[in-house]
């Protein structure tokens, strides 16, 4: 997810379009709705070759537009409706993540002898208020003292904190590192912090001092035993509601943890590269052409992804027409001039409150896929080199909002 685009290039855009409407044939108006989408895509600084757009008629069945729709391109951030179509069939929209807190030792009276274990099974969200909780479980069970450490144990998942194909300046700045226990995504006050599993164990000390419990030993990292006993845990909310924060908001950091959970519980590896090959087997088994497919990331900030409009429509019409999943999709889905990343666009347009979309920005991509209304299913990719953000997404506003107006 990309800053707004600046004042000054919108006006700038105002007095370009000024200029194209006055050129415009007398009867553009009257011109075929495919007439327009292409229009639409027509537009200074987006390259025609380089961009696709592909509109499936819900009612027909058929589809109403046809651009490129077979090229790959890099996708940017409609990368993630291929982590929520996956995780929503492999995972369930009730699936929680669980996070563990153990004991290796044995207790005596109040003490516990040896060390506690905070366990991480991929919660994006976990918090210092789910620390909280989990120090209360360890105090309500007798325990006041610890006569070992606290032990971040992060194994769930390996220790890479980026995906690949990123730029080094997208850690951090693009996504907090990723690690299968991170708190607060990584926030230690104002800072990030580049080893989370170890940053959780030290608030977690912290938490189980609040809740009158006291560590003699600080905190370490470390991994449970097979012998470790059960203390406390605490679930994450839904799957549901985790899809609909990272859609609506473009979370990058929650698409890559999502991928890794998905290779974890399902393949029995917390990889990215696990957790992709239960995407693609997902997409493949749902009909989805995948021909030019390359997913390399659950974000899509990869230079390495590639998808085409094709394969979008596709994994939107399955979404549409599956009863458990639509009704999640469309929640999650940011609503033109109203909600998420696209609360700013399409205000006061026949397409404000009536389309529902995934964006994606990135330096060489911008990417809008979703639904007019219960009409059209629509996607449209444009790629450059930089890619221009503020006439792309122009691009993207005036095709969608010409499918809004029929």
């Amino acid at each position: 997810m990309k800053a707004p685009v600046p004042a000054r290039a919108l006006a700038a855009i105002g007095v370009v379009l000024a200029a194209l409407a006055a050129a415009a044939p007398g009867g553009a108006a009257t011109s075929s709705l495919v007439t327009r989408l292409t229009q639409a895509l027509h537009t200074p600084s987006v390259l025609f070759s380089a961009s696709a757009a592909d509109v499936l008629d819900l009612q027909t069945g058929q589809i109403l537009y046809a651009h490129n729709t077979a090229l790959p391109l890099h996708p940017a951030s409609n990368e993630k409706l291929t982590v929520t179509y996956a995780a929503l069939t492999a995972l369930g929209p009730s699936f929680r993540i669980e996070t563990d807190v153990l004991g290796t030792g044995a207790r005596a009276g109040a003490t516990w002898q040896g060390d506690l274990v905070l366990k991480g099974y991929g919660d994006p969200v976990l918090s210092i208020a789910d620390l909280d909780a989990l120090a209360r479980q360890v105090r309500a069970d007798g325990i006041t003292q610890v006569s070992g450490r606290v032990l971040g144990d992060e194994s769930w998942f390996d220790a890479h904190r980026t995906a690949p194909g990123w730029k080094a300046a997208f850690a951090i700045t693009e996504s907090p590192p990723l690690s299968a226990l991170i708190v607060d995504r990584g926030l230690v006050g104002h800072v990030t912090s580049h080893n989370p599993p170890l940053a959780a164990a030290q608030e977690f000390v912290k938490a189980l001092s609040r809740a009158g419990v006291r560590v003699a030993g600080g905190a370490a990292l470390g991994v449970a035993t097979d012998a470790s006993v059960p203390l406390g845990s605490v679930d994450s909310p839904p799957l549901s509601a985790i899809v609909h924060e990272m859609d609506t908001f473009s979370d990058n950091f929650t698409a890559e943890m999502l991928v890794k959970e998905l290779g974890a519980v399902q393949a029995g590896a917390g990889t990215t590269a696990a957790g992709l090959r239960v995407v693609d087997a997902q997409l493949q088994q749902a009909g989805v052409p995948l021909a030019g497919v390359r997913l390399v990331d659950g974000s899509g900030l990869s230079r390495l992804d590639r998808l085409t409009t094709s394969a979008l429509v596709s994994l939107l019409h399955t979404m549409w027409t599956d009863p458990d999943i639509r009704p999640e999709l469309l929640a999650s889905l940011p609503v033109a001039g109203r909600t998420g990343t696209l609360a700013d666009r399409m205000r006061g347009t026949a397409a404000a409150g009536v389309v529902r979309a995934k964006t994606g920005t990135t330096d060489n991509a911008t990417a809008l896929s979703g639904f007019v209304g219960d009409r059209y299913i629509f996607s449209i990719l444009v790629n450059g080199n930089p890619v221009s953000w503020a006439w792309s997404r122009y691009a993207e506003d005036r095709f969608a909002t010409a499918l809004a107006r029929q």
